[in-house]
């Protein structure tokens, strides 16, 4: 088993976080079976782009809410770790209350 559970949608309140505010949060390292997907699917080219993160930021972005920790985005990073037989990925993770 690769993550905690296959969620879909986001259970928890809007956190109204923009990129900027994302970029403030320090990454950690996270254990990918800690983590609850947000998605049910996934873009096949997009896990498989050498450049997906071009655009984007390098780290996945993590809600902890509740006792849980959601993968909001990064999920393709993730995967990714995953296949690289890596257990943990680099991510911001924003604690909501």
């Amino acid at each position: 088993m690769i993550f905690k559970r296959v969620g879909d949608g986001r259970p928890y309140p809007d956190h109204g976080y923009s990129h900027r505010d994302w970029a403030a949060v320090p990454p950690q390292q996270v254990r990918l079976d800690q983590l609850v997907t947000t998605k049910r699917t996934l873009e096949l080219d997009t896990l498989l782009d050498e450049d997906s993160t071009f655009y984007g930021d390098l780290f996945a972005h993590v809600v902890s809410w509740r006792g849980e920790l959601y993968l909001e985005d990064g999920l393709h990073r993730a995967l990714r770790s995953a296949l690289q037989q890596r257990r943990t990925v680099h991510a911001r993770v924003l604690e909501l209350r």
